[in-house]
């Protein structure tokens, strides 16, 4: 049964229709990803979900008792309130929960008779709902998605007027998350999140997380991890598509295909009749073919179609980049720090090595602050290093791509920028104002588009322009300072085809040069790197020589190996703590025996003239042992029940149940044996 539904949703802003007669139904725990150009509306219809736009026409509903959770993307905070107190007021019903019970409390104190009785099942009722809201844990609960979101507990008691933009997002997207609703509303949540954060966020809403999901989102292997359907929202319509991103891609590929072939068999048909209008307007057809011409204008005016603008192929010819020397940049005992406002200092890197060769692709990867930008501009000689040196090869010619533009004219429309860009960086390529407008074409710039000025796109739309004329400019360094911030989908993956190197098989020219990539766009750096620096954050930087998925998958092995050497440890002195207690057991046990076995000894000592009776005494096998042989023995027991828990913990022992009862039966066999060797050698070195 759906727990959420949208039925004909509409929704115009000023004559532009952003949602035109959508619907949506969404079951409990569904996966849902929303994809779309910038501008296209999805925002708007996630927000028309929640409740916080009312659309012009259509209807939301939840399911009864159902709660929906939404992070907003620029949230309000109370004054004074911290970070981490923030976060608590996802538990503000929880909070209310416990000032009633508290206050039933205190009536109970002095109630008596049937007011008494009601208290007590208002206790009960209260104490329920505080259990189903989260009980006496949440404190953990807050602790662990703040950590996983990339705080620390330092920055737990920074008040919340003092974080950045992208701290109190990511706050809004604690708190959204540890409200636990029914239906999660995600608008780009991980907008501000490093990798680590991304990684993070997956496996909770992956593992974890036992709602429906809906959310938006530019970030690839996201909505190929987590989401199980993907909805595309295109000229105002909704589009529903089953699978992961991937498999969204394959299938809409074929989709745009078939619209390319209605495309060009409607061009095929007018330039058909066009054809016969030319030939007969002034002969004996005139009057046919100004039938035809009425026809096709109408036709062209309301029924034409549009050339799938992601057919556009990247094969431009644009200008090459002169070569550059084997060695492009060699960086050698660099090192780096900054002084903290606490007056403790952040080291950044120390006494780094680095060789940087012609043609080589390398990804910067690293947690937010840990210095990756202050890197690159270490290695192009911006920035002065704290210690060592940098070196650039000859004949470097370098294109940076900044998270700000300032330096653009403002008033030049999106053709006329490209042009001056590949006119000033290699002024005697001659370029076009057509192949400046197939420039702006690959980089899904329509025709009206093109004809904008740079002052009225949107930061999305500018940093595309931007990405645009560099990729054109003919430099054989290319630096990107996080250049998929901004872009939609469609605009990221382009601006991968663009960086992708030159590929003979399939005709693609591709970029010869050398990119120096930060990003935290996992597909991007996939697909255009073969080599990784990889900062920690704490001073440390490693060196990879492989794509992003091959050095993950190392790293994650060795995460599992240190997880495994942990738990290792744990059982170790878990154990260690067992067996001392039993050492101390036995020791007391022998102690009071020692007491009990005074009075015998004194009464003994008056009997002596008696004579003593002979007493059986039980026999004990353990009793011809020496010292020796016992510890021999203990540690042969211990070490082969060590080996069964091992093999035991293997995925092969416990698909054979022969093997995995018969390693049990022997591990319950040897610990019996081992109690007994352990109380006598305890009893004789006591």
């Amino acid at each position: 049964m759906p727990i959420l539904t949208a039925t004909n949703l509409k929704h115009t802003y000023s004559h532009r229709t952003i949602l035109d007669g959508i619907s949506l139904s969404v079951e409990p725990g569904e996966r849902i990803g929303i994809v779309g150009r910038n501008g296209c509306g999805k925002s708007t219809f996630i927000k028309c979900l929640e409740g916080i736009i009312a659309p012009d026409f259509g209807t939301v509903a939840l399911a009864k008792g159902i709660r929906s959770g939404y992070m907003q993307q620029d949230p309000k905070f109370e004054p004074g309130e911290t970070l981490r107190s923030a976060a608590e007021t996802a538990f503000a019903e929880l909070h209310e929960l416990h000032r009633q019970l508290d206050a039933v409390y205190r009536e109970m104190e002095t109630a008596d008779g049937d007011l008494l009785d009601k208290l007590l099942k208002k206790q009960e009722r209260l104490e329920q709902a505080i259990n189903a809201a989260g009980g006496y844990s949440v404190d953990h609960k807050i602790d662990s998605i703040l950590h996983g979101l990339g705080f620390t507990d330092s920055q737990f008691s920074i008040p919340v007027e003092k974080l950045s933009g992208g701290q109190r997002s990511r706050l809004a997207l604690a708190i959204a998350l540890l409200q636990e609703p029914d239906v999660l509303l995600l608008d780009e949540p991980t907008n501000h999140l490093d990798i680590e954060g991304r990684i993070w966020l997956e496996n909770f809403l992956k593992d974890q997380f036992p709602g429906a999901v809906i959310m938006i989102s530019h970030d690839r292997y996201l909505l190929d991890n987590v989401v199980t359907r993907i909805i595309e929202i295109e000229d105002g319509r909704l589009i529903d598509y089953p699978g992961n991103y991937e498999a969204f891609r394959e299938i809409r590929a074929q989709r745009r295909l078939t619209q390319l072939r209605a495309f060009e068999n409607q061009q095929t048909y007018f330039k058909k009749e066009q054809a016969f209008i030319d030939r007969y307007r002034a002969g004996q057809r005139a009057k046919q073919a100004q039938g035809r011409l009425s026809k096709l204008s109408r036709m062209q005016d309301q029924r034409s179609l549009d050339r799938p603008m992601e057919m556009d192929s990247m094969r431009l010819s644009l200008p090459k980049a002169e070569r550059t020397g084997d060695i492009v940049i060699a960086a050698r005992g660099i090192s780096k720090s900054y002084t903290r406002d606490d007056g403790t200092t952040l080291k950044l890197f120390n006494d780094f090595d680095l060789l940087i060769g012609r043609g080589e692709r390398w990804g910067i990867i690293g947690p937010n602050g840990a210095g990756k930008t202050t890197l690159i501009n270490m290695l192009l000689k911006e920035l002065a290093p704290d210690g060592g040196t940098v070196v650039v090869g000859s004949n470097v010619k370098v294109g940076f791509y900044r998270q700000t533009h300032g330096h653009l004219n403002l008033e030049r429309k999106v053709y006329e920028y490209l042009q001056d860009v590949i006119l000033k960086e290699v002024p005697g390529a001659g370029f076009s104002e057509q192949q400046a407008r197939d420039l702006a074409g690959a980089f899904l710039f329509s025709g009206n588009e093109q004809e904008k000025q740079l002052k009225a796109l949107s930061g999305g739309e500018r940093a595309r322009a931007v990405l645009a004329g560099l990729i054109a400019s003919a430099k054989n360094v290319m630096v990107m300072d996080e250049p998929t911030n901004h872009l939609d989908i469609p605009s990221s993956e382009r601006l991968e085809g663009a960086l992708l190197p030159p590929d003979e098989e399939e005709k693609r020219p591709g970029y010869e040069g050398v990119l120096l990539l930060i990003s935290h766009d996992r597909a991007l750096i996939d697909a255009t790197c073969d080599h990784l620096l990889i900062l920690d954050g704490k001073g440390g930087v490693e060196a990879f020589t492989g794509n992003y998925s091959e050095w993950n998958e190392k790293h994650q092995a060795k995460l599992k190996l240190a997880a495994a050497g942990a738990a290792e440890e744990k059982a170790r002195v878990a154990e260690q703590d067992k067996r001392r207690k039993q050492q101390e057991a036995v020791k007391a046990e022998a102690a009071k025996a020692r007491e009990q076995a005074k009075p015998a000894e004194k009464a003994g000592q008056a009997d002596k003239a008696k004579p003593a009776e002979k007493v059986k005494k039980p026999s004990n096998p353990l009793s011809s042992w020496s010292v020796e042989r016992l510890d021999e023995r203990i540690k042969q027991i211990e070490a082969r029940i060590k080996q069964i828990d091992v093999e035991m913990g293997s995925a092969d022992v416990w698909r054979d149940p022969a093997r995995c009862d018969k390693l049990g039966a022997e591990r319950t066999r040897l610990a019996a044996e081992l109690e007994p060797l352990e109380y006598e050698y305890l009893a004789r070195t006591s």
